[in-house]
């Protein structure tokens, strides 16, 4: 089974998960599950998904991940996996075709540190517009965050590479693409102004086809953030 609509508390839990099927529990608008889903439709994998109110989490669902995160992977043997870089890791290893990550251990190892350094980037994603909303001055945080897109744009230019992992697409670039594509709902897309190679990049990432099959509209994205920054997040918005 897949669902578009958010499961809540209160809901009757899924049934098992087929056999030669793997489940993921996701929310439509969530950056990091979005990590996932395109990890999915880039391998090809058969798999339904579960949407959850985050909100307001089924019981079932905390009984399966106790920390209520998404995304949230389960196998018809009913493992669990969770956390977006270990899921995405796990399904590029059991299913080996459409490899998204490299097979030299010291090229892998570059993506892992790309990551870590990129996990030090998406709070900027939040914190710059909650601080305009607030009416602060965000210009300082605003600077920072062109410094790091500036070295990213470095590494593109002396990787001589379209990608970041080469001249495909790889594993490091779907797991920083989900915020790259939020830049206009957060209000940030002219961030890129100043770093061509970035933006070349973001240009052919949303030509991607596990891109397109994973997106939303602009519009969409910023009526569930309005929604979500006012305190009443619509998980079903555009049902």
């Amino acid at each position: 089974m897949s669902t578009e609509k958010a499961f809540a508390k209160g809901s009757a839990a899924p049934g098992p998960v087929p056999e030669g099927c793997i489940r993921l529990y996701s929310m439509r608008f969530c950056p990091f599950a979005q990590r996932t889903r395109l990890v999915l439709s880039a391998k090809e994998i058969k798999h339904d998904t579960i949407n959850i109110n985050l909100k307001d989490k089924p019981d079932w669902f905390l009984e399966k991940n106790p920390l209520g995160l998404v995304p949230t992977l389960e196998t018809p043997a009913g493992e669990v996996i969770y956390e977006s870089p270990i899921t995405c890791d796990y399904l590029d290893e059991v299913y080996p075709e459409n490899k998204l990550l490299p097979s030299s251990p010291y090229a892998k190892a570059q993506q892992k540190m790309m990551l870590e350094h990129f996990s030090k980037i998406t709070p900027y994603f939040y914190k710059i517009p909650m601080g305009r909303k607030n009416g602060e001055d965000v210009s300082g945080l605003t600077a920072e965050l062109k410094e790091k897109f500036a070295k990213l744009n470095k590494d593109l230019v002396n990787k001589k590479a379209k990608f970041f992992g080469g001249d495909s697409i790889t594993m490091i670039d779907y797991m920083m693409w989900p915020w790259f594509e939020r830049l206009e709902m957060f209000e940030l897309k002219h961030c890129l102004d100043s770093t061509p190679e970035l933006k070349k990049w973001a240009e052919r990432m949303s030509e991607d086809p596990a891109v397109k099959a994973t997106t939303h509209s602009v519009d969409t994205y910023k009526a569930f953030y309005k929604s979500y920054i006012d305190g009443k997040p619509d998980y079903d918005y555009g049902l």
